[in-house]
């Protein structure tokens, strides 16, 4: 085989070939012995046939990997996928190699370049936007891709793992209406990313149910970082006649708000309610512990792993599009208003 398409030879597509799953193949080429012999036959038939390349001497061997691709690791909740994946890849002998890309075409290509050198056995995006080009070339490598939590992705090309954000966001604002609050301030996620447009519709959901016009004027922008929710809730609780209560798309913005509230020199739940989105550990320890809606992440990044490796060993996946559950956290952080 020539040598330019050896070095596209990866372990995922050896498995394949042979039948079997990633970590077999990747026992195979570390020279470990808990695989039996007319297995081993066969993988090392394939390697030889397609000239897979191994380590040379005195570099660590190789072995099968995860790429897992987010678009910044500044935030909480990507810790919480990493900890999913990296159960998964553990207890399957795989690792996981960890990258962000910023957004930017060049972090992109640069990601790529550095995938092609390693025995990759798939890749996972998490809410990144995957351009054409890049999805011809990880095809052309013939890589298995997850996508957790896309940005409009359309499903029939890599499966998508996501969380159930409209239901999660009408049961949050239901439960505030049912204290009796009738002005709720929402705090918008990137509008581009098909979670954020799911919670706004949410939360538009559950005033029409309630027959509540929605004013537009207790609608904010955000991102779901804390420096958001600071500034969108000062500007809620600015208003005239502002919200009684403020429901934010991420943990990290509600948090804001919390700042916001006390600049104000008011207090939560007593003067305001807030409810955010995420159920992130730290939540359960602030003051009030936040009332939130739990999106699963570790369990998101647990399921990606096994869709990649199950892909990985040439096993067709059942999964298209999947939203896992999300739940409503009750907590201190929301209370009938004052002055309904």
């Amino acid at each position: 085989m020539a040598s330019d398409n050896a070095r596209n030879v990866t372990i995922a597509m050896i498995a394949r070939l042979a039948g079997v799953p990633v970590p077999t193949v990747s026992r195979v080429v570390n020279g470990r012995s808990d695989v039996s012999p007319q297995t081993r036959e066969r993988v090392e038939e394939l390697l030889n046939r397609y000239g897979y390349r191994r380590r040379s001497a005195g570099r660590r061997n190789a072995a099968a990997l995860i790429d897992l691709v987010f678009n910044d690791l500044d935030s909480p909740w990507a810790v919480e996928i990493i900890r999913g994946v990296e159960d998964v890849a553990l207890s399957s002998g795989v690792g996981t190699v960890v990258s962000a890309i910023h957004w930017r075409i060049s972090s992109a290509k640069q990601w790529l370049d550095n995938m092609r050198t390693r025995t990759s056995s798939g890749v996972i995006f998490v809410t990144s936007m995957v351009n054409p080009p890049l999805q011809a070339e990880l095809r052309r490598l013939r890589l298995p891709v997850v996508i957790i939590d896309p940005a409009g992705v359309d499903p029939q090309e890599s499966p998508t793992i996501g969380a159930t954000n409209w239901a999660g966001s009408l049961s949050a604002n239901q439960y505030l209406l049912g204290l009796g609050h009738r002005r709720i301030g929402f705090i918008a996620g990137p509008p581009h990313l098909t979670c954020s447009r799911a919670r706004l519709d949410g939360y538009r959901a559950a005033l029409g149910a309630a027959g509540i016009p929605v004013d537009d004027s207790l609608i904010r922008a955000g991102n779901f970082y804390h420096e958001a929710g600071y500034t969108a809730g000062a500007q809620l609780l600015a208003l005239p006649e502002p919200p009684t209560a403020i429901f934010a798309s991420s943990d990290q913005m509600a948090l804001g708000v919390y700042e916001a509230v006390r600049k104000r020199g008011l207090r939560v739940p007593d003067d305001i309610s807030v409810v955010g989105f995420d159920d992130l550990p730290e939540v359960r320890w602030c003051s009030p512990p936040l009332t939130t809606v739990r999106q699963p992440l570790a369990e998101m990044g647990m399921l990606a792993a096994r869709t990649v490796l199950q892909l990985a060993g040439s096993e067709r996946s059942e999964i298209q599009r999947l939203e896992l559950a999300t739940e409503l956290v009750l907590r201190d952080s929301a209370a009938p208003p004052r002055h309904p």
